[in-house]
């Protein structure tokens, strides 16, 4: 693009410079077309000169080199997936935090309800457009969606109203097709007579719509007779939608936000594990929770080392995957890129191992435990709830053939503004993204067996780039760092 730019700014002075001829003949008060060889020179510079100047083979090069240049900057940029993704992405946050559509498309992070402070407050205000919020409910609306393709359309056909007539070059939908999307996602969701009232009003827009007119008149039928509608009626005969009607998939709420209980033996200290490494500087330890494990240790990694170790993931970072069975696939209720690092790709990686095995007490010699993987949720990015244990015998994890994940130790590389918390379904609390902290905890209890308390999820971020590393570390190896019980029910 470099070599583009600079061709085409010689050119550019080319034409500037043929302009400025022309310009000059205009401007001369002595200067009249009348002149024949005025008129001439003049015919003959529109004529001859400027194909010259626009159609010349060095242009066409430019040209050409433009578009190779396009092409091989198009890959880098956001495809539709990406789009789409965002789209979802926002309708999570939607939901997880009971945000109000009408306030995210005015750029505030307010949950639904009047007199409630917003949950985040950015710097600069950022709205949405009609246009944005209609390919947010569009997404909704292709998967069936019928519950957030209400609120995001609404939001669309009201912005578009207010612009009507006015055009934006920024917009490829308009109010006829945010109202059209919006009656049949009403007639989807069994609200015939609204279905009926934005139909009419799209006629009244777009009086020649055959198909549109044809299901005004079975709206109309639909309320005389009086049949039950929607996705769980039976209609003898339904509409014509927009597009063709899609399955239905519901994305629905994600889990409630817990309000954490205190317990007395919950506290701060410094620990040293026995271990000579912490003798000199010893792990800053904030018990969480009792019943599951869970502790926090602060200052757990400098700064310098977590932009290390995000530097040495961020080119390797892939789409997650998670276990499905005996196999791995992406799946939308894990969105974020992960890598994974060896302990022999950096000195900070190697020192990062040894003071997690400081502080845990447990061997991670290969095959005790996995390598270390950096994980990036970005927009919306979040992970439901879940086990980092193997509940099933038939799971990729026991192909280390080095047991089950007997704890975990993530590593919280950056800050968030707001949300990516991790949440303990079961046991009723969370944390939040300390940064530099890493939390830890027991997966499997004394006896082997998988704790249901640990089902956790990473809550979606709300605003910023959340950064974690974790470190699952396996049973086979810590026979005698972690030796069973007197009790086989602990």
């Amino acid at each position: 693009l470099r070599t583009y730019l600079r061709e085409e700014s010689a050119r550019l002075r080319r034409i500037a410079r043929f302009y400025e001829k022309v310009q000059a003949l205009h401007q001369d008060p002595k200067a009249s077309v009348d002149n024949p060889l005025l008129a001439f020179g003049l015919i003959k510079r529109l004529h001859s000169d400027w194909p010259n100047v626009v159609y010349s083979d060095e242009a066409t090069e430019n040209t050409q080199a433009l578009h190779a240049g396009f092409k091989e900057v198009e890959q880098e940029l956001p495809g539709a997936e990406d789009l789409d993704g965002a789209a979802r992405a926002l309708m999570r946050l939607q939901d997880v935090y009971a945000l109000s559509v009408k306030g995210m498309a005015n750029g505030v992070f307010q949950r639904a309800g009047a007199g409630r402070p917003p949950l985040y407050s950015p710097g600069r205000r950022i709205s949405l457009s009609a246009d944005d919020c209609f390919h947010v409910g569009k997404v909704a609306y292709d998967t069936g969606d019928y519950y957030h393709s209400i609120a995001w359309l609404e939001e669309a056909v009201g912005l578009f109203r207010l612009s009507y007539g006015s055009w934006n070059p920024e917009d490829r939908s308009s109010l006829e097709d945010a109202l059209d999307h919006l009656a049949f996602s009403y007639f989807m969701a069994g609200n015939i007579s609204h279905a009926l009232s934005l139909s009419r009003e799209f006629l009244h827009y777009d009086p020649s719509n055959r198909r549109v007119a044809r299901n005004v008149a079975k709206y109309e039928k639909l309320l005389e007779t009086g049949t039950a509608v929607g996705l769980a009626g039976g209609v003898p005969w339904s509409p014509t939608p927009p597009l063709s009607s899609p399955s239905h998939v519901f994305l629905g709420p994600f889990f409630p936000q817990p309000t954490p209980e205190r317990h007395p033996h919950l506290g701060c200290s410094y620990e040293t594990n026995g271990n000579p490494y912490l003798l000199l500087q010893p792990a800053k330890k904030e018990m969480v929770w009792i019943q599951p494990y869970v502790a926090l240790y602060h200052d757990f990694i400098s700064d310098a080392e977590a932009e290390t170790i995000k530097g040495l993931a961020g080119p390797w970072l892939q789409r997650s995957v998670v276990a499905s069975g005996e196999k791995q696939q992406k799946a939308e209720y894990r969105i974020s890129k992960s890598a994974w690092l060896k302990d022999t790709a950096d000195p900070v990686v190697k020192a990062l191992e040894q003071r997690i095995a400081a502080i845990t007490g447990l061997d991670l010699r290969p095959p005790y435990a996995e390598y270390l993987q950096v994980v990036n949720y970005g927009l919306g990015g979040h992970y439901e709830p879940h086990f980092d244990h193997a509940t099933s015998r038939k799971s990729p994890l026991y192909r280390m053939k080095s047991g089950n994940r007997i704890a975990t130790v993530m590593i919280y590389l950056s800050a968030v503004e707001a949300g990516g918390s991790t949440a303990f379904i079961y046991a009723n609390f969370s944390v939040p993204v300390v940064k530099n902290a890493a939390l830890f905890w027991w997966n499997l209890r004394r006896n082997g067996d998988g704790d249901g308390d640990t089902l956790h999820a990473g809550c979606p971020v709300l605003a910023g780039d959340k950064w974690v590393a974790n470190k699952w570390i396996h049973e086979h190896g810590q026979e005698f760092r972690r030796p069973c019980s007197a009790d086989p029910q602990d």
